[in-house]
């Protein structure tokens, strides 16, 4: 891969689930080039959803090797930091998010990656990187 820069993104859940099913507009616009790292909310959003699914073991089998191929993100005291920052910043804006994507909004600034999703509210953290597709 000489002269190619690789670029790396944190997935949201929705680009997590587009990664899963195969999405031909996801692959388009993120190619090998790019690595998909997955924050640890993100992993816990997606094993939710295969154990309320009608398919839980299938399910539970494809997020697993989701899983064992990407690099997950955890959280530590900083992130808890960043999240608090966050998180005042959204109240004083009167403009609340979700918890889970405050986290994850976190995970990405703590670690200066863009965060790859089609939420909207994203826009609404001062600072965040994101990108869609």
């Amino acid at each position: 891969m000489t002269g190619t820069t690789r670029h790396r993104y944190l997935l949201d859940a929705n680009a997590a689930i587009a990664i899963l099913e195969n999405d031909p507009a996801f692959r388009a616009a993120f190619s090998e080039r790019h690595e998909a790292l997955v924050p640890v909310i993100v992993l816990g959003e997606l094993y939710a959803g295969a154990e309320k699914s009608a398919r839980v073991e299938a399910n539970l089998k494809r997020v697993a090797e989701f899983e064992s191929r990407r690099s997950i993100v955890p959280c530590d005291s900083q992130t808890a930091r960043q999240y608090a920052r966050i998180s005042q910043q959204l109240r004083k804006k009167g403009r609340p998010i979700p918890q889970n994507d405050m986290w994850i909004a976190a995970l990405a600034m703590q670690h200066s990656l863009t965060l790859v999703t089609r939420d909207a509210h994203f826009s609404h953290v001062d600072g965040l990187r994101i990108q869609g597709w």
